[in-house]
């Protein structure tokens, strides 16, 4: 609470206190001048949290793309992308469905910043850090507009500028679409309480308008009208009959403008919204329903066609490991330790996994419906969390993760709003002191934000990001293969062979990690070790392009081992798959040529020197051919193909 105002000019019975009074006058008259002017208050506070975002985040800048994680095809090896904002590049954004979704405003994004900095990645992280610094002040905009409580909104928004779950959105760049989405989300939330103040057809426009912007950049946001109705019930307590409405109290004192609002009590600095029907706002919402509905049928098409659905699991794992991962976000929120890029899907969740999380989610559901009334706030932020992460909770299976933490920078926005409301409240009740409050809070984000010092740190490289998410997780294939990959990209392919076992022990099942081994086998001069993998590997393999591969390799292993015929069977084998392949067909005519000088080497014969010449006849080596013709002949005059040949070379000659 603020000091109240003269309190210190009535202690002049020593220097001291004199000294105190002036220095309390000071920070009050300072805190007044704030309070008085909500426009001065907001610019400083918005002012404060992007300074503190920037400053967090700033060593993002400095980090390159992670060339093994989607960066290559959202920027580095885009040729649309990369291309500029071009007419061309913009039509192709509003028809691809590339990368598992149907996103232009994402590509869009990628494509402008290519336009202004080419593929220096600073600029491409620059741009995520602006817009996470830009959803950070709206979000508080957005509440304190909605509920009038400053000092509330400012630390809901300043646990979403800094908690380490939404490291992930920001320092990865082909995350782009989280934090751009979100953006029009919150601008779309801004709009519709625009919107409540005076209903109308161009305010629910803009509504409209910013949604289909947002799903254009994620498909994520689709359960934006749920949302609404959820702030329809609190805090803008639109429901007719549900609750007190609210309305703005002019004339108010400042006392009363400094006091956070408590529950139960009517705000004088929300927006003044008139309550309609239940029904009424329901129907009001169905435009909104209709363009998620859409959205959500081309984002299944675009991921089956793309294969980011090929892990079918059945229904019922599914449904345990969404109940899991529900209590696992709340965990990670309060405690984000061990944070990683990928989680792998569980291998199975025990009984008293799924008992704790089935207590916990229904127990905080029970408790918030009690609450309904008296605490409102908390089943807008309950709902909102349980309802935002409904698209990527994997019901719906879309990749091979059990849950990211990319998910969760929306959803996350519900549960500070309930951890936020609920503290001050408690403090009220409890008569906590304003500094007591004040250095609590601090302490909870200095603590957060040295959290997300240290994710961020893992994003420098691929090798640390890697690294670390082989470290905090358990049997990762994804991040076994991955670790591998950024080893090889260092020339460090002994250090990868042991991680590349790893993931064949993990996936016994899976072609590729046991093609990746192979290859670095190879490359580790371990070519019979390398035969058996790509042996392996094609009695799994169902994909042509990765048969040939392994017919390739093979035949080149086979050779350099002297099995000739071995390596012959390899390379027709990719032939008959891929009769076109141009690699194949230029070592097999290799190998020809390799066994026709062996044998002319080893046993002179006439048909031996017929073949070699026709093999160099080929190859265009017309001076070796003839010489090859001509020892057939010396070795049998009466070898008469050889004689043709001769013949036929001379006279091309003449």
């Amino acid at each position: 609470m603020p000091i109240r105002a003269g309190s210190g000019n009535k202690q002049k019975d020593s220097t001291g206190k004199l000294a105190t009074a002036s220095k309390a006058g000071g920070v009050e008259g300072i805190w007044n001048t704030l309070l008085a002017s909500p426009r001065k208050r907001d610019l400083v506070i918005c002012t404060f949290l992007a300074v503190v975002t920037f400053a967090l985040y700033s060593p993002v800048i400095s980090h390159p793309f992670i060339f093994n994680y989607d960066d290559d095809g959202y920027v580095i090896n885009n040729s649309h992308v990369q291309a500029g904002l071009v007419w061309k590049t913009v039509a192709w954004a509003f028809t691809s469905t590339e990368y598992s979704n149907w996103h232009p405003m994402t590509w869009v994004s990628h494509a402008l910043d290519c336009e202004l900095y080419g593929l220096n990645p600073a600029g491409h992280h620059a741009t995520s850090l602006v817009l996470h610094a830009l959803n950070v002040m709206l979000l508080f905009l957005l509440l304190v507009r909605a509920t009038g409580a400053a000092g509330r909104s400012l630390l809901v928004a300043a646990l979403f500028a800094l908690h380490p779950f939404n490291v992930e959105s920001v320092a990865w760049v082909a995350e782009r679409k989280n934090v751009l989405s979100t953006l029009f989300f919150l601008l779309a939330l801004g709009a519709y309480g625009w919107y409540s103040v005076r209903p109308g057809v161009k305010r629910y426009l803009v509504v409209a308008a910013l949604f289909l912007l947002g799903l254009g950049a994620k498909p994520m946001i689709i359960t934006l009208p749920c949302v609404l109705l959820l702030l329809d019930f609190w805090p803008l307590r639109r429901i007719q009959g549900w609750s007190e409405p609210s309305s703005p109290r002019h004339g108010a004192s400042l006392e009363d403008r400094d006091q956070e609002i408590r529950p139960g009590n009517v705000n004088p600095w929300t927006l003044p919204v008139s309550q309609v029907p239940f029904s009424r706002l329901i129907l009001e919402k169905l435009p909104l329903l209709v363009l998620s509905v859409g959205d959500g049928i081309v984002t299944v098409f675009a991921q089956r066609s793309y294969g980011a659905m090929h892990l079918v699991l059945p229904l019922w794992v599914r449904a345990e490991n969404a109940l899991y991962a529900y209590a696992m976000y709340v965990w990670k929120g309060f405690w984000p330790a061990r944070l990683a890029v990928f989680y792998p899907y569980p291998a199975a969740l025990t009984g008293w996994q799924l008992g704790l999380a089935a207590v916990f989610v229904v127990c905080i559901s029970a408790l918030v419906w009690r609450d309904r009334a008296s605490r409102p706030y908390l089943v807008t932020g309950w709902l909102w969390f349980l309802g935002a992460l409904v698209p990527v909770i994997g019901l719906i299976q879309v990749g091979e993760q059990a849950m990211a933490d990319r998910y969760a920078y929306i959803p996350m926005i519900g549960i500070f709003l309930m951890a936020v409301w609920s503290a001050a409240d408690l403090a009220q009740s409890r008569k906590f002191s304003f500094p007591s409050c004040v250095k609590t809070a601090a302490a909870v984000l200095v603590i957060l934000s040295l959290f997300t010092s240290e994710q961020i740190r893992y994003w420098q490289s691929a090798y640390d990001l890697w690294l670390h998410t082989v470290n905090v997780t358990k049997d990762n294939f994804f991040a076994e293969e991955n670790l591998s990959a950024a080893l090889l990209m260092s020339d460090r392919s002994e250090e990868a062979l042991p991680h590349l076992r790893n993931a064949v022990r993990i996936r016994p099942l899976d072609p590729s990690g046991h093609l990746n081994l192979a290859a670095d086998l190879a490359l580790n001069s371990h070519p019979q070790d390398a035969i058996s993998e790509y042996e392996r590997a094609i009695s799994l393999a169902p994909d042509p392009k990765m048969l040939v591969v392994a017919y390739q390799t093979l035949g080149r292993l086979y050779g350099e081992r002297g099995n000739y015929s071995k390596a012959r069977e390899s390379y027709q084998q990719a032939l008959r798959i891929d009769p076109q392949d141009v690699n194949a067909k230029n070592a097999l005519d290799e190998l020809d040529f390799s066994e026709a000088i062996r044998d002319v080497a080893e046993s002179p014969s006439g048909q031996g020197y017929l073949r070699l010449g026709q093999l160099m006849q080929q190859r265009g080596q017309v001076s070796e051919a003839r010489d090859a013709y001509e020892q057939a002949l010396h070795l049998d005059p009466k070898l008469d193909e050889a004689q043709k040949a001769l013949h036929a070379l001379n006279s091309n000659n003449e």
